[in-house]
């Protein structure tokens, strides 16, 4: 495998370093990142002691004290530069992403793009930070409310998308004015440093001050780190629904806050009135692509008995053709899955099925030997279940598509909804009254409904998020940059009395 992309991301003889964005010493203890592609050792990378960790967070809080002052657009355009500088390098960092990961390579550069989108959606936003004018009841008063950086915000993202979900946070937060410490999956440390290379050529070329954007490594421990310091008013957390409840409660108990992406168990609805072939890529695409690991991922086809045979037939064709291979392959449509024990659960999740009286259509299986001597390669596979299913009721983050038949829209979607957690829908149909009524507050609960759209991918524009035990969290777009600030209400007296509110009077 030629890993010559590593060298232009700062990475050299295998060694990621103990880099955190601040001046530290190495732990000696190592996290060792061995892709799933071909089984080989990327890089290995310093683990984050607790001595370290304080060292860390007293640079970060010292250098929030100068970045909160620094006006917004010239935050911006610190994040601006950082864009270009990704522009550079999309095809380096896209490989690693794709090689550290096992997500397609045309995956890879995707997710590198979302973190260009994402700057270029941050440098305007840091411009339009804005607070309200309110009419006051009192004369000659002004009230108004303004925005204002909360400190230090922890970011706490998954293997899955090992790049691009932090750019969401940390550009927004960077512009809002506050200062980022993110501890990436251990099982993707390689890209958060190559992403850190990057970023700490543009701070120290523009005179940041050093602790603006730091990286701690290592397993849950050195997550408890950040959720459980008074110091981080902040944590947005990407991960499983078990995690994330822990977070949550971690934070609620010193009355941070936490902002929560969490699990997704998602479902396209089928109807009668669907165009068969927008139904074929994005159920496809939606169960496949990032081999299922995606949170948005399509889990469950909810498919109208009249159609329900021919969508059916035509999946099984379909997965005929999927090829599955070295991710780096653009002819390969999926790649691995993230490690062997993806892998059991992707095996333990079929067993299910069948024990609850379900069908397998596409039998899967496990895929070892030659190309896949990594033993994280795995076939997608179809079951026929019913929705109440135990299995089908929990997230399975593996290429396992559920195929159930409705008869009326109303059952479609209370099944669709029928699950713990809520972030993405999508319904398929050319009818405007079905597609109307499944964006109605009758329709999908969850923080995401497309039509004919899959469930899977998202652009940055909108807030991205969902409800339920997928968290309630909003990241990326509209208006989820308020996360990342305090809200303060100001009024102002320019009169020569001092009236009070609701006419009270207090003479003496």
């Amino acid at each position: 495998m030629d890993l010559s992309f590593l060298k232009e991301l700062g990475i050299e003889d295998k060694n990621a370093g103990s880099w955190t964005g601040v001046e530290s010493q190495n732990s000696g203890e190592y996290i060792q990142s061995h892709s799933p592609v071909d089984g080989q050792l990327i890089a290995e990378v310093s683990t984050t002691t607790m001595e370290e960790y304080h060292h860390i967070i007293d640079k970060a809080t010292e250098a929030f004290k100068t970045w909160r002052m620094v006006p917004a657009p010239k935050r911006g355009e610190i994040v601006r530069l950082y864009g270009e500088e990704l522009r550079k390098h999309k095809e380096a960092l896209g490989k690693l992403v794709s090689y550290e990961m096992g997500k397609s390579l045309q995956e890879g550069y995707g997710e590198v793009q979302e973190m260009i989108d994402i700057c270029d959606f941050a440098v305007g936003l840091s411009r339009q930070l804005y607070g309200l004018t309110m009419h006051s009841e009192r004369p000659l008063h002004r009230m108004y409310e303004q925005w204002h950086p909360l400190g230090v915000v922890g970011i706490i993202s998954a293997f899955n998308f090992p790049v691009a979900v932090w750019s969401w946070n940390a550009m927004i937060a960077l512009v809002c004015g506050d200062v980022c410490i993110w501890k990436p999956s251990e099982k993707t440390p390689v890209c958060a440093i190559a992403c850190q290379n990057i970023l700490h050529k543009v701070l120290r070329e523009n005179d940041v001050p050093e602790g603006v954007s730091c990286v701690i490594n290592g397993d849950h421990t050195v997550g408890a780190y950040i959720t459980h310091d008074g110091r981080v008013p902040l944590i947005s957390a990407t991960g499983s629904t078990r995690m994330g409840k822990q977070v949550a409660s971690i934070v609620a108990a010193r009355l941070g806050r936490s902002l929560l992406e969490l699990g997704g168990n998602n479902a396209m609805i089928v109807t009668e009135h669907a165009d068969l072939n927008v139904v074929m890529t994005g159920a496809v695409f939606g169960a496949v692509g990032t081999a299922g690991q995606r949170c948005t991922s399509t889990r469950r086809l909810i498919v109208h008995e009249s159609l329900y045979d021919t969508v059916r037939d035509n999946l099984v064709k379909a997965y005929d053709q999927i090829k599955v291979g070295n991710p780096l392959d653009e002819s390969n449509h999926m790649g691995p899955v993230i490690d062997k024990g993806a892998v059991s659960m992707y095996e333990s999740a079929l067993e299910k099925v069948e024990k609850e009286g379900g069908t397998i259509l596409v039998p899967g299986g496990v895929l070892d030997g030659g190309d896949y001597g990594s033993g994280c390669y795995v076939k997608p596979a179809i079951a026929e279940v019913k929705n109440e299913y135990q299995i089908v009721q929990h997230e399975t983050f593996a290429p396992i598509l559920y195929l159930m038949k409705y008869s009326t829209l109303d059952e479609a979607i209370q099944m669709q909804n029928n699950v713990p957690q809520g972030l993405s829908s999508a319904i398929m149909t050319t009818n405007m009254r079905e597609a109307e009524l499944f964006l109605s507050s009758k329709g999908s609960d969850c923080g995401i409904a497309n039509v004919n759209i899959g469930t899977s991918g998202a652009e940055i524009g909108g807030a991205f998020g969902g409800e339920k035990e997928t968290g309630g969290g909003r990241e990326s777009g509209s208006d989820s940059w308020k996360a990342y600030m305090r809200r303060q209400t100001n009024t102002i007296n320019y009169s020569t009395e001092l009236p009070l509110a609701q006419g009270i009077k207090f003479d003496f």
